[in-house]
């Protein structure tokens, strides 16, 4: 008997072991699963990338405070960015530019003159070019190369093409005509 009640209890400590064990992973699955144990930055941070990365890319895309009222093309030199606003103040369209190595100081300005199509001062055939300023003896003003490309600056050389990208270049030509108001921005 000694035998059996030996291996008897050595049996009800094992099951009492099991048991407790197993009381322990319940309870911790029960505390993970009612609260996020990652840290508070990688709660955050995945919790709706995309929702971070529209709210950013609504910043960039906002009318900058104090560009005037009615409608008007606004370009913001520090964003890089033009938008082409409605007499209601709604934006019509904003977008990305490349400015060139001249730069109009920020201002008023109004449409000057127009070309449907013209060489650029860095030899590219452009189009669609609406000027509004000159500054240091050039001519400043927004264009679209016609094969799509990016300026290639010379840092020695004057230019003032503002240039665009072909749709916009288009879209600039269609809403602004001579005498259209420009407002340039920091």
């Amino acid at each position: 008997m000694t035998r059996g009640s030996g291996g008897n209890s050595a049996g009800k400590v094992v099951a009492g072991l099991t048991v407790a064990a197993f009381a322990v992973v319940a309870f911790l699955a029960f505390q993970a699963a009612a609260k996020d144990v990652r840290p508070a930055n990688e709660r955050k941070s995945s919790a709706s990338p995309s929702k971070d990365s529209a709210d950013r890319k609504k910043r960039e895309e906002a009318l900058p405070a104090r560009s005037g009222k009615g409608e008007r093309v606004v370009y913001g030199l520090e964003k890089k960015r033009v938008w082409l606003v409605a007499k209601s103040g709604k934006v019509k369209r904003t977008y990305e530019v490349w400015p060139s190595t001249v730069s109009p100081e920020p201002g008023r300005y109004q449409v000057t003159s127009r070309a449907a199509h013209v060489t650029g001062s860095d030899g590219k055939a452009v189009e669609n070019v609406v000027r509004f300023a000159i500054q240091d003896g050039t001519s400043i003003g927004f264009s679209a190369a016609v094969d799509g490309s990016k300026p290639e600056l010379d840092p020695a050389e004057k230019t003032g093409g503002i240039r665009e990208k072909r749709d916009d270049g288009q879209a600039m030509w269609l809403f602004a005509p001579i005498n259209t108001k420009i407002v340039v921005v920091p």
